[in-house]
């Protein structure tokens, strides 16, 4: 596993070679979760933009299910930026072509990006801890009619005891046999202590429409990880 790191960004650069694996046999229903995601985009979208595109899992199927798109893929590891970059190429190069690769935080995506037929993101916005500031960079991004669609990882509403729960049951599914070893465990933990920042639903949902966002829903759920979509007008 990674050492201590400053930033997200730097844990997740250190790990090019575990992430895959890693993230499948510590998110529960993950694939599951990503086929969704894709299920709630739009069927058609010009210019597409994916925030924390990682080691390209999620941008692969986007550029399938895009296929003329212009897709813009930001992350704040280029370690991850350069592996999204291969596995495009080798696999989908008239995609990778015409792609732009970013390597640059959330915070800082600007209209001036844009504007975008449709925003996505997969486990990554939980580092964001402005995500007011976020979502308003993200509605001013987006086109007229566009869409916002994430997956990630929720706080339990508060005055409630279901953050400590899912949360115990993530731990448990990581300690299954053949999931994760104790010092992956350990160092996801330390992890989620220095750099995570989870939201409830309920204030993603208020915090989109202050951003300017309309119909804003949660459409799935499983545990501590859930699927947000949001529209603008």
């Amino acid at each position: 596993m990674p050492p201590a790191a400053d930033t997200a960004a730097d844990y997740f650069g250190s790990m090019i070679a575990s992430y895959d694996s890693l993230i499948r046999r510590a998110v529960p229903r993950y694939e599951e979760m990503t086929q969704r995601l894709l299920e709630y985009l739009p069927p058609t979208a010009k210019r597409v933009l994916e925030l924390g595109c990682g080691t390209g899992n999620l941008s692969l199927r986007l550029v399938q299910k895009y296929p003329h798109a212009q897709s813009t893929f930001v992350d704040a590891a280029p370690e991850m930026i350069n592996v999204t970059r291969s596995r495009l190429i080798e696999k989908f190069p008239m995609a990778a072509a015409q792609a732009v690769f970013r390597v640059k935080r959330f915070e800082d995506v600007s209209h001036d990006d844009g504007p975008f037929d449709a925003i996505t993101s997969c486990i990554s916005l939980h580092h964001v801890k402005d995500k007011l500031r976020l979502y308003r960079h993200l509605h001013e991004a987006l086109a007229a009619g566009g869409t916002f669609r994430f997956a990630d990882q929720m706080a339990g509403a508060p005055g409630t005891h279901n953050g400590e729960i899912n949360w115990n049951r993530w731990v448990e599914f990581c300690r299954q046999p053949g999931n994760c070893t104790e010092e992956e465990i350990q160092s996801l933990v330390d992890h989620a202590a220095a750099h995570d920042f989870y939201t409830p639903v309920a204030e993603h949902l208020q915090l989109l429409e202050q951003a300017g966002f309309v119909n804003v829903d949660c459409v799935w759920r499983n545990w501590m990880w859930g699927i947000v979509t949001a529209e603008r007008t």
